[in-house]
């Protein structure tokens, strides 16, 4: 029996560290995502939601993501649902609110 529990071992170690890529991939798989370096993103300054307008705080924590390079503060998933549908119209708005 011994060598069984060995070999458990064995491969639930390999599998670990593949296990953990696939959730990082996963994670940057999110529609409009690119994985960034910190100091390459566009801070998003603006204290409202630019989907709803409500004051970012105000209905729980903002969802906080990247989306090509610019950082985004929504008020809520759902406000990610909408944006998500049209990301490029929301940015115009990003850069007119600047």
């Amino acid at each position: 029996m011994k060598p069984t529990y060995s070999l458990i071992a064995a491969i639930a170690m390999l599998a670990i560290p593949t296990l953990r890529a696939e959730e990082v991939k996963k994670e940057g798989e999110t529609k409009g995502v690119e994985v960034t370096k910190k100091e390459e993103v566009k801070p998003y300054k603006p204290d409202i939601c630019m989907v709803s307008g409500e004051k970012l705080g105000t209905m729980g924590a903002p969802v906080v993501f990247v989306y090509q390079g610019q950082e985004i503060k929504l008020c809520c998933k759902g406000c990610r649902k909408k944006f998500d549908k049209d990301p490029a119209m929301y940015l115009k708005k990003l850069a007119e609110t600047k």
